[in-house]
C-alpha cells in the first residue's frame, strides 16, 4: 500500500469512529462556548442541569441529529430485563395550515415518560400505576441508531424507585468516588476532584447459520440448545481457540467493527474463542457507565450484523452443551480524574502504601461481601457454565499471584522479611519492589483475578448486563475504603504511617482466606474453601437470597445505591425471572419431544419393523438380528422418552401451580422441573445417535457447529 493510500485509510477510520455520537468533540465545536462549559460543569462535577443550558444543547442536539438522517428521538434505557428498551417518537410538530415543524425542547431532552406498567417491579408497584420517568444521563453520550437519536437515560418510578440497571450503577460509582477521595486526600493528593471505575467488558459469543437456527425451536424460544448429543468432534484439538478466522466470520466481524465505530464503541480486539463457532470481542477500557451502555449496544449490534450474513450471534452463556460456554470478563479498576490509576503499584513508598490500601480494600470488600458479588453475577444460564471445567467455580475467591501474595504476607508479619524479589517491606519507609505492569500470570480458574492494575471478575454470564457486577463490586469498595478512612482521619501525621501498616496487616490477617492463587477446577479447592468458610453458591437460586441479607441490604442504603424497598424488589424480579426462565425452557421441550422429535423416532421404528416384516415375508433364511436389536433398542428408548415426556408435564404444572412464596417455588423448578429436563434430554440425546440422519428433525451438534 502507498503512503498515500495508508493516509487515506487512516482519515477514513479517524472520520468513522464516533461519527454518530454526539461527544465531546462535537459539543465542543457546536455549542455556545458558555452552554458548552455549563454542561461540561454538570457532567464532571454531578451537578444538576440548568434547564436553559437543557434547552441549548436540545436545539443544537436535534440539528446535528437531522443532519445524519434521524426523524426521531428515544429515551434509550436499560429496565430490569438486562436488554435495553426504548420507545420513538418523531421530531415534528404539526401547524395550523397542515405542516409541520421540527421541534425537540430542553424539557424532552431531560425526561421522558414512558409507560412502566409491563417492565419488571418485583412488587415496587401494582400493574394499574403506569407512570414510569427516564431521565438524561448526560454522563454518556447521545447517539444514533436506525435513524433515531438516542438519549441514555435512568429509568424509575413515579414515586422515584429505580426499575433499571443504570440508576444503581450511576449512585454507586458517586459512593465510590466520595470514599476514594477520602482515602487519596489522606495520601496528599491534592489535584483529583473525582475517582472512576473503568471497565472493560471481554464478550463471547457463538455464530450459527440462521437456516439452521431457524430449524431449532429451542434457540429461538430459550437461547441454548434443549437436545443435542455430543458430536464426534468437539474443542477437545485445541484447534479453534486464535486460529484462522473463516471468511464469513471474518466479514461479519469487519462490519461489526465499522458499526461499532460508528457509535464509538472501541472495539479492539477480535478472535476464535476455545469452542467451535464461539468467538470474542473486547473494547478498549472506559468509564464503567459508558462501558456498560456500550455492551449493551455491542451485543444489539452483534445480533443485527449476524442477520445480515446470514448467521444468528447466539449470547446465551451455554449454548451448546459438552463445549465450552460464554463468559463476559469484566475487567475493573479505578482511576482518578487527573491520570493515576489507583491499582497501579507505582514506585515510590508514597504510592507503594497508597496501592496497598486501595488494593487490601478490594480484598476486604470482596471476602466480606463474596455472597452479594457471587449473586452480580448469577442467572439461570450463567448456571450451566459456573463451576464447569471452563469458567471459574461458583465459589469466590482472588487471585493476586506469588509476589503480591508474598509483600501481603510480609505485611501480616510486620514487614520485616526480605520480598521474592529483595528489599525490605516496611509501608511508608521503604519502597515497594517494582512491580511491572503485569506482575501476575493469568490464572484462567480465578473468578476474581488481579491482573497487573486491574481486577478481572470472570464470573459474568456473556448475556447479562454488566451493570450488576459493577454497582455491587463499586459499592462494596466504597465502603470499605469509608471504614477506612473513618480510621485514618483521626490519626496524627507523625502516626499516619504505623497506623497504614496497622491497618493493613488487620485486613490481611482477617481476610487471607479469600486469596487463592490455585487451580479452582479441582474438587481440593472445592473441600479447601469449606474449611475456609468461603460460601459455595452453586446455582442462581442459592444465590438469589443474598440480595436480602441484612449485611447487604445496609450496605446499599448506607451509600444510597439501593434502598431496601429496591433491594426487595430485585430480589422477586430475579426470583421471577428463574421461574418463568426454566417453566420456557420446559415447555418448549415438551413441544419439541410431543410435535417433532417422538413423531421422528416412531416414524423411523416403523420404517425399520416394516423393513423387518418385508424380509420376513420372502421366507429366506436371511439374519435379521441386527434390525430386530435396533428395534428393540430404539423402542426401549421410546417408551422411556414418552415416559419422561408425562412426568415432566405433571411436575411443571404441580410448579407452576405454587402460589404465595416466590423462593420455594423457584427451588421446585430448579430442583424437580429442571432436573426431569436433563432426564428426558438424555433419552433424546441416545434417540440421536440411533436414528437415521434423514429422519432426525432438527440440526444437530456437528451441522451447527462446524458448518459456518
Amino acid at each position: 500500500m502507498s503512503h498515500c493510500c495508508k493516509n487515506e485509510s487512516k482519515m477514513s477510520l479517524n472520520t468513522v469512529f464516533g461519527s454518530n455520537v454526539f461527544n465531546d468533540a462535537v459539543m465542543r465545536e457546536r455549542l455556545p462556548k458558555a452552554t458548552y462549559k455549563a454542561l461540561k460543569k454538570t457532567i464532571d462535577e454531578g451537578l444538576e442541569l440548568d434547564p436553559a443550558v437543557a434547552e441549548v444543547v436540545a436545539s443544537v442536539m436535534k440539528d446535528w441529529a437531522l443532519e445524519k438522517g434521524a426523524t426521531h428521538f428515544t429515551h434509550w434505557f436499560q429496565p430490569m430485563t438486562g436488554i435495553t428498551a426504548e420507545k420513538h417518537d418523531a421530531f415534528i410538530s404539526p401547524t395550523s395550515d397542515g405542516k409541520v415543524i421540527l421541534e425537540f425542547s430542553g424539557k424532552e431532552l431531560i425526561k421522558g415518560e414512558p409507560d412502566a406498567s409491563s417492565f419488571p417491579s418485583g412488587g415496587l408497584r401494582a400493574t394499574f400505576e403506569a407512570r414510569g420517568y427516564t431521565a438524561w444521563d448526560c454522563t454518556s453520550p447521545a447517539f444514533i441508531k436506525d435513524d433515531t437519536l438516542c438519549i441514555p437515560t435512568a429509568f424509575c418510578s413515579y414515586t422515584g424507585e429505580a426499575l433499571d440497571k443504570k440508576t444503581p450503577l450511576l449512585r454507586s460509582m458517586e459512593a465510590l468516588s466520595k470514599q476514594a477521595m477520602r482515602v487519596l486526600k489522606l495520601f496528599g493528593n491534592t489535584t483529583a476532584t473525582r475517582v472512576v471505575t473503568t471497565v472493560g467488558p471481554e464478550q463471547e459469543y457463538f455464530l450459527i447459520d440462521k437456516e439452521m437456527y431457524d430449524a431449532r425451536k429451542d434457540l429461538i424460544f430459550t437461547g441454548r440448545t434443549l437436545f443435542g448429543a455430543k458430536p464426534p468432534k468437539g474443542q477437545e484439538l485445541e484447534d479453534h481457540y486464535f486460529g484462522t478466522i473463516k471468511e464469513r466470520v471474518s466479514a461479519f466481524m469487519k462490519e461489526l467493527d465499522q458499526e461499532l465505530w460508528k457509535l464509538g464503541v472501541s472495539a479492539k480486539t477480535k478472535h476464535n474463542e476455545v469452542a467451535p463457532a464461539q468467538h470474542e470481542l473486547a473494547p478498549i477500557f472506559s468509564t464503567t457507565n459508558i462501558a456498560t451502555d456500550h455492551n449493551q449496544l455491542a451485543m444489539e449490534v452483534m445480533q443485527k450484523v449476524a442477520l445480515r450474513h446470514g448467521l444468528v450471534c447466539l449470547l446465551h452463556e451455554k449454548p451448546f452443551a459438552g463445549v465450552n460456554g460464554s463468559g463476559k470478563h469484566n475487567n475493573w479498576s479505578m482511576s482518578t480524574n487527573d491520570g493515576q490509576n489507583l491499582l497501579d503499584p507505582g514506585y515510590t513508598p508514597h504510592e507503594n502504601a497508597q496501592f496497598l490500601v486501595f488494593l487490601c480494600a478490594v480484598v476486604k470488600a470482596v471476602d466480606e461481601y463474596a455472597d452479594f458479588l457471587r449473586v452480580s453475577a448469577a442467572t439461570p444460564g450463567n448456571d450451566h457454565r459456573l463451576g464447569a471445567n471452563e469458567a471459574p467455580p461458583a465459589i469466590i475467591s482472588i487471585f493476586l499471584g506469588d509476589q503480591l501474595t508474598d509483600i501481603l504476607e510480609q505485611i501480616e508479619n510486620g514487614g520485616a522479611n526480605a520480598s521474592k524479589q529483595g528489599g525490605e517491606l516496611k509501608i511508608g519507609v521503604s519502597t515497594l519492589p517494582a512491580l511491572p505492569k503485569d506482575s501476575t500470570d493469568r490464572n484462567r480458574t480465578s473468578p476474581f483475578a488481579f491482573t497487573g492494575n486491574k481486577f478481572e471478575f470472570r464470573m459474568v454470564g456473556s448475556s447479562a448486563s454488566i451493570a450488576g457486577a459493577n454497582f455491587v463490586t463499586n459499592t462494596i469498595v466504597a465502603e470499605i475504603l469509608s471504614q477506612i478512612a473513618d480510621r485514618l482521619e483521626t490519626v496524627k501525621a507523625e502516626d499516619f504511617d504505623s497506623e497504614v501498616q496497622k491497618l493493613l496487616q488487620e485486613i490481611v490477617k482477617n481476610h487471607k482466606r479469600i486469596i487463592f492463587n490455585g487451580n479452582g477446577y479441582s474438587n481440593d479447592w472445592v473441600v479447601e474453601a469449606e474449611k475456609r468458610g468461603l460460601p459455595n453458591l452453586r446455582s442462581t437460586v442459592e444465590a438469589i437470597p443474598a440480595i436480602i441479607a441484612e449485611k447487604n441490604k445496609a450496605v446499599m442504603e448506607k451509600h444510597s445505591v439501593l434502598s431496601r424497598v429496591e433491594m426487595e424488589s430485585r430480589y422477586e424480579i430475579n426470583l421471577e425471572n428463574y421461574i418463568k426462565t426454566i417453566n420456557i425452557e420446559a415447555l418448549t421441550m415438551l413441544e419439541m419431544a410431543k410435535r417433532q422429535i417422538l413423531p421422528a423416532v416412531i416414524k423411523f421404528t416403523t420404517e425399520v419393523a416394516s423393513s423387518i416384516n418385508s424380509i420376513q415375508a420372502t421366507g429366506l433364511n436371511v439374519d435379521i438380528s441386527a434390525q430386530s436389536e435396533l428395534l428393540s433398542e430404539i423402542s426401549t428408548l421410546a417408551a422411556s422418552f414418552k415416559k419422561n415426556i408425562a412426568k415432566l408435564e405433571e411436575i411443571l404444572d404441580k410448579a407452576s401451580d405454587m402460589h404465595g412464596d416466590t423462593f420455594k417455588q423457584a427451588c421446585a423448578f430448579k430442583d424437580e422441573v429442571f432436573a426431569q429436563m436433563g432426564a428426558l434430554r438424555a433419552d433424546a440425546d441416545k434417540l440421536e445417535t440411533l436414528v437415521d440422519a434423514e429422519y432426525w428433525p432438527i440440526p444437530t451438534y456437528g451441522d451447527m457447529l462446524f458448518n459456518v
